[in-house]
């Protein structure tokens, strides 16, 4: 049945009710649509429309003067009411897979060059942008105007842990290249190097929305050039920064000896500047495990793990923290533990970490608390927890529908590819429910109330 002639989806409580199944198991479509009726508001004349048949003829399979036995006829009543193949005896439905889960497919992986001089990227806003900038070129930036780009920076950071960053990164490349325009004419000392660091951590927002994307060999090169600029000013921690992303990435490459090059290389960075904080000590740490983890190296994951906690046990309130590092608090340290356990198969150490983090976790941020629930549920079904770990990863659907990124789909692709093995079972039934009710195929409109 095509989408466009779909009123509605049967309710997950009516899939997964004992009488449907029994009714489904058995065929029996006297009962079946009753209670779609009764419990779905789908009436005869609307259940006739989506499964193609007469509403006389849907009239009389009520009443029990006919049955319906053709497998055609069976079909399309499964695709009509979105009834899983499964409950009829069928195979699986081609629309029970929702579609993000289908078409969105992993880049390729790109190589990861941890020695390779970064270049200024040159593929940026042409012309247009170019004439804008020099009408500026008079512009005489002051520590105001410094101070009001890094508030549209912590502005931009904030609205990508709600949304995602798709929508936001042309006007951060904007930014950018105004920002690298500026410093193409020479300042007093404090300003351009203020303008160096405002457009270092503007290349490394613009390439953390392209990894987000999973759109790798673009993150690359903009995170090569944030590399660049904190050079230009010796900004070490930042650089030490910028190189923990690369490593992070790697590990989402499924390359995890470049993940451990690239946070070692971070580590040295920060060593290298006597002020580093303990606080940045700590995410760099944490880093370092999920790099371990990746590798299967237990011994190594619970040796950096260990010195995260106490690298962050030394915290001061007065610590002279960069703004870029204030994400990494204790309920980061805490799911972000959990997760490096979580990666070497230690649920039951994994499981409760995770769970009181997220449960301690900033509501606004949609696509950390997206993360951080399919964790959750997959270290659960790791535990043998089906119907806890389908409870979770539904929850986790209204985050995921509020935030734009691949990452987030891919997690949950990731936990729904973990279900195979439970698909008929009515916790499992439940989930693809909601979860086709939450990622409609592409051209619908998202239900107003996953939008929100």
């Amino acid at each position: 049945m095509p989408e466009s002639g779909r009123t509605k989806e049967l309710p997950p409580s009516l899939l997964t009710d004992p009488e449907m199944i029994d009714a489904c198991r058995v065929r029996d479509f006297a009962r079946i649509f009753r209670l779609v009726k009764a419990r779905a508001g789908i009436y005869p004349s609307m259940i006739a429309r989506q499964c193609e048949l007469t509403p006389s003829r849907v009239g009389e399979v009520i009443a029990g003067r006919r049955q319906l036995l053709h497998m055609d006829v069976i079909e399309r009543i499964a695709d009509g009411l979105r009834v899983p193949g499964h409950m009829l005896g069928l195979a699986r439905r081609t629309w029970e897979t929702p579609a993000a889960l289908v078409v969105a497919q992993r880049e390729q992986p790109d190589a990861v060059e941890v020695n390779a001089a970064p270049k200024l990227l040159t593929g940026l806003p042409g012309v247009e942008v170019d004439s804008i900038l020099a009408l500026a070129a008079g512009t005489n930036p002051s520590p105001s105007t410094l101070r009001a780009l890094r508030s549209s920076i912590e502005d931009y950071w904030r609205r990508d842990d709600e949304h995602g960053g798709e929508t936001l990164r042309p006007a951060v490349v904007g930014q950018l290249r105004y920002v690298e325009g500026l410093l193409k004419d020479h300042r007093p000392t404090q300003i351009q190097n203020g303008l160096y660091g405002i457009a270092a951590e503007l290349a490394r927002l613009t390439g953390w929305t392209f990894f987000d994307a999973r759109r790798y060999q673009q993150a690359r090169a903009y995170f090569s050039e944030a590399l660049q600029l904190a050079k230009e000013i010796d900004d070490r921690p930042f650089m030490a920064n910028v190189l923990a992303c690369m490593s992070l990435q790697a590990t989402y490459q499924d390359k995890p000896a470049d993940a451990l090059a690239l946070v070692s290389a971070a580590q040295d960075q920060a060593r290298a500047e006597t002020g580093t904080t303990a606080r940045v000590r700590a995410m760099l740490a944490m880093r370092e495990a999920f790099a371990h983890a990746t590798l299967g190296d237990r011994k190594s994951t619970h040796a950096a793990i260990a010195e995260a906690h106490g690298q962050f046990e030394r915290i001061q309130s007065h610590d002279p923290d960069p703004a870029w590092v204030s994400y990494f608090d204790e309920p980061k340290l805490i799911v972000d533990t959990g997760i490096a356990h979580g990666r070497l198969g230690e649920a039951a150490i994994a499981e409760p970490l995770i769970a009181d983090g997220l449960a301690r976790e900033d509501p606004s941020n949609q696509r950390g608390r997206a993360f951080h629930a399919f964790w959750l549920a997959r270290t659960q079904l790791q535990r043998g927890k089906l119907d806890q770990a389908c409870h979770t990863a539904i929850e986790a659907l209204v985050p995921a529908a509020a935030v734009s990124s691949e990452r987030v789909t891919g997690h949950l692709r990731e936990f729904y590819e973990q279900l195979a093995p439970y698909r008929e079972v009515p916790a499992a039934v439940a989930f693809e429910a909601r979860l086709r009710a939450v990622l409609p195929p592409p051209g619908q409109r998202m239900p107003s109330s996953m939008s929100t």
